[in-house]
């Protein structure tokens, strides 16, 4: 007689059942509360580093783990600069002098949470983390949000803005909605110039109180007054209200820059350039119409004059030339040429 196969699988028994509904349940909760407690240690670490520093440094671990890998539930706000001594990057030292003026500002505010952290990476101690990023100069300042990869947008535009704390403020605020009030430590050179400028120069009024002809020389007031010009056409009052670097020296390859590649901003030393070469233009008008109009050997009048045009045209030739590489189309300077 043919034995007869059953048509069910075997049944197991019901502590399997239950073991098995058992791992379904738990395994999703503990993946859970595992990524809490890996969030709050990370949280945790941050507030700790951040109560020491008000700008953490990290390295290129700290920047995977805590800046890059989930979970993350604060944004942070990360430069990139090479700050050490052989790389001579001034325009670093200065930015990150700006940035930690932010820094302090958030973390002795009463606004101050776990929702915002300030990070520097060095180029010494994170070059890997450079490469990761195809990041080829500093500084640079990069926002990481919560949640997602950074867009075009959370990189700030150092170039066109400048790296006051106040722009790096208004930045932050736009892609993170937290407000920082910047608080400058108390500054009293500006003060003490200030004073030092009117005892001069009460004292040289003083000391000349019963000869005060000097007041009226015109040479002594145009002189002054080119310098204002000289001073504001130059563009030096936009050097002071966007705080821009001296000059740019690349970090890969050392070489200096003294005139910016964009054209929504400058050096301070394409300032000075624009300043000594209207300076220059202004004193050879200055000296042509002294040797046209004064009185004299006709001889050395002529020599002069025509010297002193030959220096003329060379200066206008040089500031011709320069103008394409210094001025661009927008740029600070570019309605004075």
């Amino acid at each position: 007689m043919a034995s007869r196969t059953s048509a069910f699988p075997c049944r197991l028994p019901p502590a399997c059942f239950l073991l098995v509904l058992l791992l379904l349940c738990v395994q999703p909760g503990g993946s859970q509360k595992k990524k809490e407690n890996m969030l709050s240690e990370k949280v945790e670490q941050m507030m700790e580093w951040s109560s020491r520093r008000s700008v953490i440094r990290m390295n290129g671990d700290k920047f995977r783990r805590f800046v890059k890998a989930p979970p993350r539930n604060y944004s942070v706000v990360v430069m990139f600069t090479a700050l050490q001594p052989q790389r001579q990057c001034s325009v670093c030292r200065q930015a990150n002098e700006e940035y930690q003026v932010l820094a302090n500002s958030w973390r002795y505010s009463t606004a101050f949470s776990n929702k915002l952290f300030f990070t520097v990476v060095d180029y010494d101690e994170g070059a890997d983390v450079f490469q990761q990023l195809n990041m080829n100069s500093a500084p640079t300042f990069m926002h990481f949000p919560p949640k997602g990869k950074p867009r075009r947008a959370d990189t700030f535009d150092l170039q066109r803005i400048g790296f006051a704390s106040e722009q790096l403020a208004k930045w932050i605020a736009d892609r993170t909605d937290v407000q920082i009030r910047v608080f400058r430590p108390p500054n009293y050179s500006g003060t003490i110039a200030l004073a030092l400028l009117v005892s001069l120069v009460g004292g040289l009024l003083y000391l000349r109180r019963n000869n005060l002809e000097f007041i009226y020389n015109k040479t002594g007031w145009a002189m002054a007054a080119l310098c204002v010009v000289f001073a504001m056409t130059s563009g030096q009052m936009w050097n002071h209200i966007r705080g821009p670097p001296y000059a740019h020296k690349n970090p890969q390859n050392g070489q200096v820059s003294y005139i910016h590649g964009s054209s929504q901003a400058q050096f301070v030393a394409e300032s000075h350039i624009i300043l000594l070469l209207n300076a220059a233009i202004t004193m050879g008008m200055v000296l042509l119409n002294e040797a046209a109009t004064s009185k004299g050997d006709v001889g050395k009048r002529r020599s002069e004059f025509w010297g002193t045009k030959a220096l003329c045209a060379a200066v206008t030739e040089l500031w011709s030339g320069s103008k394409r590489a210094l001025v661009q189309p927008a740029s600070p300077g570019h309605c004075f040429f």
